[in-house]
């Protein structure tokens, strides 16, 4: 059963519960994104045996607006009232999604993007849904999504696309660090949902419109050297994993292009947020970026270095 509690702006206990019971963090505003993000997420609790969470931010405080009802209105029409519906009906969604899944909610007065990038610290998992009801009808991805993936202090999932239950858990391999942790996080989800796991390596540039391998190294020594990464990952994951076992796919191609592709049949989209052709000041590389925008399953993005 749910319950729902205000919070300051500064968000630090994890609502009044034990310090590492492992939660799941789910973000809500109201709009059916969200709502699916917050069944979505329901669900991961559920899988891991941990605690959902449920938070909306709550911006108006910060304005200095008055929050109660008008004398003349209605008495759900203030915007603390309204704020409070849109937390109570998540929560609901979420009991409903999960039943006997332990879901809290929290009413935090701040900006969303701080609020959840706070609150994710201790997190095994942040949801978001790839649309908010602040997003321009032109984006593909909401700014929250996007901020989350580079800032949060867990791993990130945003619901978007079409999951395919039945198909496998698409893990993009390329060697990077993130690409590393990235691989842990796969066979976990992959274990946990009793699904196949895919390993794919595109061994093509990921940029301009000619591949210009072949002019510095032969198409076989590419693709030799691009095995050998794909083995690599895998093996250090057999370690820590013994007994889970992964297909691996090396395909010739840019990463954008063929990761997109592959996950039109997939349950869930697995990365690493930079890659190793990214520039060292970016906290979010151009791939992971397409893939949010556009893939065709819901994505995790991982960073070694988010908790």
């Amino acid at each position: 059963m749910g319950r729902s509690e205000e919070r300051a702006t500064t968000p630090r206990s994890t609502g009044g519960q034990a310090p590492g019971v492992p939660f799941v963090l789910v973000g809500t505003d109201g709009s059916p994104s969200a709502l699916l993000a917050v069944e979505t997420a329901a669900r991961e609790a559920g899988r891991r045996g941990a605690r959902l969470v449920v938070v909306h931010a709550f911006i108006w405080p910060l304005f200095r607006v008055g929050l109660e009802p008008s004398l003349y209105g209605p008495t759900e029409s203030g915007l603390r009232r309204q704020a409070q519906i849109v937390l109570d009906t998540a929560v609901a969604r979420a009991g409903a999604a999960a039943p006997g899944t332990e879901v809290s909610g929290e009413l935090i007065s701040g900006e969303p993007l701080v609020v959840l990038a706070t609150r994710s610290r201790g997190a095994e998992l942040v949801v978001v849904g790839s649309r908010g009801t602040g997003a321009f009808s032109g984006l593909v991805l909401g700014s929250v999504a996007v901020h989350l993936a580079a800032h949060a202090r867990c791993p990130v999932l945003v619901v978007r696309g079409r999951e395919e239950p039945d198909g496998p858990v698409l893990l993009a391999v390329d060697g990077s660090p993130d690409s590393d942790a990235a691989v842990d996080f796969a066979f976990a989800e992959a274990r946990a949902r009793g699904a196949a796991l895919v390993a794919v390596h595109a061994w093509a540039p990921s940029s301009g419109p000619v591949d210009p391998t072949p002019l510095f190294h032969g198409a076989e020594e590419v693709h030799t050297e691009a095995a050998r990464v794909l083995d690599a990952a895998l093996a250090r994951a057999a370690e820590r994993h013994p007994g889970a076992t992964a297909e691996p796919r090396l395909l010739r191609g840019r990463p954008r292009e063929v990761l997109l592709e592959e996950s039109a049949g997939a349950q869930l989209l697995v990365m690493g947020a930079r890659g190793r052709g990214g520039f060292a000041g970016l906290l979010l590389g151009s791939v992971s970026q397409a893939l949010l925008h556009h893939a065709d399953c819901p994505v995790a993005v991982v960073r070694r270095d988010a908790g």
